[in-house]
């Protein structure tokens, strides 16, 4: 690939920050993590310590021993790192600004202290308020010490040298050692110092050696073409025998979307190129909420369920549900369940109205649609003909939130191949589109750009801003046409 094509930087910057920012971190990020629960704990003691010992200059009674507490660090320490975690406090570059990581510590040391205060209403325990009071400012004061503390040590010299790594750069030509020198740079100190550079057009593989010898290199990022597919052999071989690590940078392949992680396959070391989300925490947390959200809205909207049963079959002939194939992850085809809105011989009735079709592209849209029954154009307008789909939910078809299903016939219409990207996630009850006026949107382009931007974008987070939003857009009625 050449070196100045948008895909080779994006490729770039991707194992640049996940391989040597989070190789380089991974470890300080679990003592960090394990010290800051511990200065939570240790934040509890303190506060009733200072509480009980000074009972009788503040004219207040006497408060309980420290171990009839105790039980609230079960409650402390997996909030405290979940708070943390959540304020993005741990996604930190190492030298961060101060005032944003005094804001991250001190939302994390609210909210946990409000985590204990509810417990402690929960199971009626009674500490004084004051100690909880004092928790917070405590945990706060000894999180943010620490790093004030860490922060002086990381900017000595010796600190610096202790964090930096030496770094040989290679590359196929000049612009790939220009790209390499930028991303390297935009790091900021403490992550890496070149200290040579090798390009592959000028000098040899062999030269490498001296250079490691030269300079104690902790590793060497290499970025060559195609074309130098032997020189990068030789240079993968040269570092195996000097036991130096060898970073590759995959830019070989002209790709757009995709992301780059290393994994193995039967004991083969592979590059993994994914423009999907990828198996995490999140993907799991994302999983369990989906079942349990299903099943809590089974059993809430039951008795609704059941009534919009009954008046389907009191006011229209034929079934009560509505079953279509549609396509889900990759296109797998499945029976998608609705309440029917409709008369029974509406898919015969299509045909007759593709002429009155209003959105441009595969899709069948119309907003006064003749076929609707009246009931059904109630339902429709609250989404109350969507609530079967819970089912979908539990039976691992379907997500909460997700690109909306579509027929299978209109998905083998798109004049787009691009526009299955939409399909490398599960279909949901939800999206972007739904919460985004989709009375609005005419064009399945747009439609498409929204749900990309969702598998883009994607966090568990954001699935619940979505499902938030979702539940005044079906309250003011904005639902399919």
């Amino acid at each position: 690939m050449d070196a100045g094509q948008p895909g080779s930087t994006t490729r770039l910057d991707q194992v640049v920050k996940n391989i040597m920012l989070r190789r380089s971190s991974a470890l300080r990020t679990r003592v960090h993590q394990v010290m800051d629960t511990g200065l939570h704990l240790l934040a509890l003691w303190v506060a009733h310590e200072l509480r009980s010992k000074n009972q009788h200059l503040l004219g207040r009674d006497p408060i309980a021993p420290f171990d009839d507490f105790m039980w609230l660090w079960l409650v402390i320490a997996p909030t405290a790192w979940i708070a943390l975690s959540w304020f993005g406090f741990y996604q930190r570059p190492l030298f961060f600004s101060r005032r944003r990581t005094a804001l991250m510590i001190l939302k994390a040391s609210v909210v946990t202290t409000l985590a204990a205060i509810l417990a402690m209403f929960l199971f009626r325990e009674q500490l004084a308020r004051g100690v909880l009071v004092l928790y917070g400012g405590i945990s706060f004061l000894l999180l943010m010490g620490k790093e004030l503390l860490l922060s002086g040590l990381y900017h000595t010299s010796h600190g610096r040298d202790q964090l930096e790594k030496r770094v040989i750069v290679v590359g196929g030509n000049e612009g790939d050692l220009q790209i390499l020198r930028s991303k390297l740079k935009s790091l900021g100190p403490g992550s890496a110092t070149v200290v040579a550079e090798l390009n592959l057009e000028r000098n040899k593989p062999e030269v490498l050696t001296g250079l490691l010898h030269q300079h104690s290199a902790h590793a060497v990022l290499v970025h060559c073409g195609h074309s130098n597919f032997r020189e990068a052999e030789q240079i993968l071989q040269a570092c195996e025998l000097e036991g130096v690590e060898a970073w590759m940078v995959v830019g070989f392949f002209k790709t757009q979307t995709y992301r780059t992680s290393l994994d193995e396959f039967m004991d083969l070391p592979v590059v993994v190129f994914r423009s999907a989300p990828e198996a995490s925490w999140q993907s799991l947390a994302k999983q369990i909420m989906d079942y349990t959200g299903a099943l809590v809205g089974l059993f809430i909207l039951a008795p609704v369920m059941l009534l919009i049963a009954l008046l389907i079959r009191l006011t229209s002939p034929g079934p009560i549900l509505f079953r279509q194939e549609r396509c889900g992850l990759h296109g797998k085809p499945f029976v998608m369940l609705k309440f029917r809105t409709m008369v029974t011989n509406a898919e015969q009735l299509r045909h007759e109205l593709e002429s009155l079709n209003e959105m441009q592209g595969p899709v069948f849209k119309i907003s006064q649609d003749p076929r609707v029954t009246p009931i059904g154009r109630f339902l429709r307008k609250y989404s109350l003909d969507e609530l079967p789909q819970l089912i979908n939910v539990l039976r691992g078809e379907m997500s909460l939130v997700g690109p909306r299903p579509l027929p299978v016939m209109e998905v083998a219409r798109f004049d787009d191949l691009s526009h299955r990207r939409r399909l490398s996630v599960k279909p949901g009850l939800t999206c972007l589109w739904q919460i985004s006026g989709r009375n609005n949107v005419s064009d399945f382009k747009e439609w498409v750009r929204l749900d990309l931007e969702y598998i883009d974008h994607w966090s568990l987070w954001l699935d619940l801003k979505i499902l938030f939003r979702t539940i005044p857009a079906v309250l003011q009625g904005t639902g399919a046409r």
